[in-house]
């Protein structure tokens, strides 16, 4: 039986807990089903849920999903580490309020009841407002429930990844399927396949019938190729932000942590980039999407540094355990991974489909899923906050 940890205090335990004088062996702990049980039936985790999926489609998926970056950026800064279980947790936690806005989002496109004005499908304008519609409402909740669902299964389970990104994504899928949307997207006759964006860049339209218009438009009316953040789709554009980004994460984390915070460090790069969409969502152009960088770069670093490995995880270095630098570069190309792949996962699952596929969720699910897999194959001696590897 493992110990019970719920969504609100999983993070701020880590913080808690006082370095063992025996350092101890790591590798990688399988869950118990039961625990699954025990927490899905927990009345207040469901209210809190619904609630949150209605709040993120009241306010729109990246608004909530702002909501988050903040309350993170509190948990972390302000050291007590509520914020952050808080911002990860029931209502604002991503699963929930940013995959329930993303859900309402397709269903009010599909449905015809939202005209944002938006360059792309409606299905995709995750920055729009979608009010007070209780059947808009109801979908939010309904998909909030979902998410915490498969959060609470994957992290009970203790599968060696972010439990959160992964429902993020497997909510999409679900809401394309259940909306009527293709699962993959609809690769347009102008288009050299999933990786070609040049029809984005010559402004060219849909074939006729091709895909489903918006509201009055027709399928010719839409872009041929619709890249996620039109500012950030070249692959050089892409690593570069990532190493910038890694570097910049790692190095908050080392600073915070010699200033006597844990394992919570590893979140603030994450909190400052969910926190800055908010430029994007207020229309400011050029702002990148960074969380999937930042995110595995910090933790990265951490898992890999000896002093934070043997003072902070109170864990014998039996796996790779390096100085500063090398660990802050390690941290630099994780943070790099991160971009690529959330490009390669944009590509295939958004630019041609009609809802909001997030890649940054399925970018952070492999790196983080490669960094437990090191830590239970003892490549790596923990994997800092990951399920089942500290």
């Amino acid at each position: 039986m493992v110990l019970e940890l719920t969504p609100e205090t999983v993070f701020v335990l880590a913080d808690l807990a006082d370095v063992s004088d025996q350092l101890l062996q790591t590798g990688y702990d399988t869950g118990d089903p039961g625990d699954v049980i025990d927490q899905l039936t927990r009345p207040e985790l469901w209210i809190g849920a619904a609630a949150g999926g209605a709040f993120g489609a009241a306010l729109g998926a990246l608004p909530a999903f702002c909501f988050t970056g903040f309350l993170v950026i509190a948990g972390v800064f302000g050291g007590g580490g509520f914020g952050v279980g808080t911002g990860f947790g029931p209502v604002f936690g991503p699963h929930i309020s940013f995959a329930g806005g993303a859900a309402a989002t397709a269903y009010a496109a599909q449905a015809g009841k939202m005209e944002s004005g938006f360059d792309y499908h409606n299905g995709k304008d995750i920055t729009f407002a979608l009010g007070s519609r209780p059947d808009i409402l109801a979908v939010g909740a309904a998909f909030g429930v979902l998410g915490l669902t498969l959060e609470q299964v994957s992290r009970q389970l203790q599968l060696p990844l972010d439990p959160i990104p992964l429902s993020i994504c497997i909510s999409a899928v679900i809401h394309r399927a259940v909306f009527g949307y293709s699962i993959v997207g609809t690769v347009s006759d102008k288009a050299n396949g999933y990786f070609d964006m040049g029809p984005f860049e010559r402004e060219e339209t849909r074939e006729p019938g091709e895909v489903n218009g918006d509201g009055e438009k027709d399928s010719e009316d839409r872009l041929a190729v619709e890249p996620w953040l039109p500012e950030m789709y070249k692959w050089s554009h892409v690593s570069a932000i990532g190493l910038v980004t890694g570097g910049a994460a790692s190095f908050v984390a080392f600073r915070l942590i010699s200033s006597g915070l844990g394992v919570n460090a590893a979140f603030a790069g994450f909190g400052i980039s969910a926190a800055s969409l908010t430029f994007l969502n207020l229309g400011i152009g050029r702002i990148p999407a960074t969380h999937h960088m930042t995110l595995p770069a910090a933790t990265a670093y951490m898992a890999t540094h000896e002093d934070i490995i043997v003072n902070v995880g109170g864990i014998d270095p039996g796996g790779l355990s390096v100085g500063l630098v090398p660990a802050l570069i390690i941290g630099t190309l994780f943070g790099l991974l991160g971009a690529l792949i959330g490009e390669v996962h944009q590509r295939i699952f958004y630019a041609h489909g009609g809802t909001h596929f997030d890649p940054p969720a399925a970018s952070i699910v492999v790196t983080t899923l490669i960094i437990g897999l090191l830590t239970a194959a003892e490549v790596l001696s923990w994997g800092v906050w990951i399920p089942g590897t500290t």
